[in-house]
């Protein structure tokens, strides 16, 4: 029995690399279910399984195991809502692509992500790349946003793929770590990677401005080694962000600057809604709590289709 690292995965085979950096095509042996965890995809990347090789000549190889995972990102599928989608697995940290135009990022979107990766503290940095098309009051909107998110504590970094701004800071940010790449189709995901690892040679495509939305060009997850112990994870374009395994009560936990504050509520089981003595309300109108913060913790918590 190997053990290896899943590298790809096209939904019933997968690239398994093992310890000295051979790469089979490897398939599940028989059903495989975790833990009760409702999945589309039982194996994700970044996993680490067990295996064996099946056919040397073929180059193939049979799934027996999965390892425990220190922790993943979960999307609701989007054909089966019941079911959740798993983007990747074992991760160091997160990077966030967003754009302000051609596509836009709502704050919605943003929100989702990030209370995806709270859930499992991933630690996670948002990329606004596409800075080069953007005009001074864009600009100077984009700044808002990035004073916004920085508040609450995350990092932020400005890039632009096409005229080389902040590529540099981009690799370093990657650097000794296994990261997952996420964002809409659209966003410049391939083009930046491209940037710091040409030799990759990621498909891009222009988006379309009759819709003013990204065209898939990443069919499944995939991970590359950009250099020793260095991997980042390019997801498909992601157009939705459905929430799963989180419950009313645990979402606020997953807002910085709500969490800080919810021991000050009244009542212990407070949902921040219309509650009397709530903290959170109270630094909402304060302007301490970000109110399209606020409106995405609501429309989390009341199943609001919104997932854009």
């Amino acid at each position: 029995m190997q053990k290896g690292l899943i590298l790809r995965s096209t939904g019933s085979w997968y690239d398994i690399r093992n310890a000295d950096g051979h790469v089979f095509q490897g398939r599940l042996k028989g059903k495989f279910k975790l833990q009760g965890l409702k999945v589309t995809n039982p194996i994700a990347v970044g996993d680490h399984v067990s295996f064996e090789v099946e056919d040397e000549a073929e180059n193939t190889a049979i799934i027996f195991d999965i390892e425990l995972r220190r922790n993943y990102i979960i999307r609701q599928s989007v054909h089966k809502t019941a079911h959740g989608h798993i983007l990747a697995a074992n991760l160091d940290q997160a990077v966030l692509l967003a754009t302000l135009a051609m596509p836009r990022t709502s704050l919605g979107f943003i929100d989702r992500f990030l209370v995806s990766a709270e859930s499992f503290r991933i630690p996670t940095t948002i990329v606004f790349n596409k800075a080069d098309i953007l005009n001074d009051e864009g600009l100077a909107y984009q700044q808002e946003v990035i004073d916004l998110y920085e508040r609450v504590g995350y990092d932020c970094l400005i890039t632009s793929a096409t005229e080389g701004e902040g590529v540099d800071a981009f690799r370093q940010l990657l650097d000794q770590k296994v990261t997952l790449v996420a964002g809409h189709s659209g966003v410049g995901k391939s083009s930046l990677v491209n940037a710091i690892a040409p030799n990759l040679n990621l498909r891009t495509n222009e988006v379309s401005t009759f819709a003013n939305k990204g065209v898939h060009t990443t069919t499944f997850a995939e991970m590359f080694e950009l250099a020793p112990d260095t991997f980042i994870i390019d997801t498909p374009g992601i157009k939705e962000l459905g929430l799963m395994d989180t419950s009313k009560t645990e979402i606020g936990h997953y807002f910085p600057e709500m969490r800080v504050r919810m021991n000050q509520c009244r009542f212990n089981n407070c949902l921040h809604f219309n509650e009397p003595g709530c903290a959170v309300k109270d630094a909402v109108e304060a302007g301490d709590i970000a109110e399209s913060r606020y409106m995405s913790y609501l429309s989390m918590t009341e199943g609001s289709d919104n997932r854009r």
